[in-house]
């Protein structure tokens, strides 16, 4: 296993070198230039060269990204040009509150998605089933700018249960956990219904019942842990697109975290913010697929006789 381990994180190598010299092109061929936005309208011409040069822009495509990877090699994402500070710095303190949202949403995407799910498929066709699979193809319909936006409404200006926008406390997580999680709870909830109805036609299901084995019994122990792997599979997915998918949705609610940090930049053409921190998420869904590759041995015997 630790050698799978070792290979997988190996593969990250040229998985990430893709990931920056795209980034970086998309930076360089993006119009505008940042010494505007810093020095105004009113620079001199002579300031607004002397600031190029000390950002470094002032060298051709190749120069500048061999420049770029050296720096990354040594831990260097740049400098921040709004607060001058390191951008790996920029991105440690507003990192953990992605982290914990995107937590918090996955936590209760599973618990509702996988609920949903086998429910839907122990009691196929009924009318739980039609109701659960009709929401759940609403809820993956709908964007989460709209989701935010409704939320925020309801239960923030019209009721007034939960803060509108913040992250001080756990009640600031709900309104953008439960916006970001909704398309997700959709996607585990079907699959895990699609992969429980292949399983329980399986021969070893008839056989348990005929053991008498009871069909709670038969649904968890069985059913379901053999039909884990699609669903892992999809979780994980999940996990890593909310990393990074919830830009938007920490946008509406106010949440210091990546994304906002992230749109942030972009708006204000603070490039090396933006390139930090989709090189964060990029690794984060990266790390994620590894951990779940590695939770398939765990789950199913076979795949952990292959490491042996």
């Amino acid at each position: 296993m630790a050698k799978y381990i070792f290979k997988r994180l190996v593969m990250l190598i040229p998985v990430m070198l893709g990931v920056i010299v795209i980034v970086f092109t998309l930076m360089y061929i993006t119009p505008g230039v940042p010494v505007d936005t810093l020095l105004g309208d009113d620079a001199t011409p002579e300031a607004a060269e002397a600031l190029r040069e000390q950002l470094g822009l002032n060298g051709g495509y190749f120069q500048r990204l061999f420049s770029y990877i050296n720096n990354l090699l040594h831990g260097d994402l740049g400098i921040c040009y709004a607060t001058k500070q390191p951008v790996m710095d920029r991105l440690l303190q507003t990192f953990p509150n992605s982290l914990k949202l995107a937590g918090a949403a996955v936590a209760l995407s599973v618990l509702i998605g996988l609920s949903m799910g086998i429910i839907s498929a122990v009691k196929q066709y009924s009318l739980f089933d039609n109701i659960a699979m009709t929401l759940a193809m609403i809820g993956n319909a709908m964007p989460n700018f709209w989701q935010g936006l409704l939320l925020m409404l309801v239960f923030a200006l019209w009721l007034g249960w939960l803060p509108a926008t913040g992250f001080t406390s756990w009640k600031h997580m709900i309104l953008p956990a439960v916006t970001i999680g909704t398309s997700s709870a959709a996607a585990i909830a079907r699959m895990t219904r699609s992969s429980m109805l292949e399983v329980i036609r399986s021969d070893y299901i008839v056989t348990a019942r005929a053991k008498g084995q009871t069909e709670l019994m038969i649904t968890i122990r069985h059913a379901l842990r053999n039909a884990l792997i699609p669903v892992v599979t999809t979780i994980g997915m999940q996990f890593g697109h909310l990393l990074g998918g919830a830009v938007l949705t920490e946008s509406i609610f106010a949440v210091p975290g990546v994304g906002k940090l992230m749109v942030d930049a972009i708006k204000a053409r603070n490039y090396p913010v933006v390139q930090g921190g989709v090189l964060m998420i990029a690794l984060g869904y990266s790390l994620v697929n590894l951990a779940v590759d590695v939770l398939y041995a765990y789950i199913d015997p076979r795949i952990r006789l292959q490491y042996k």
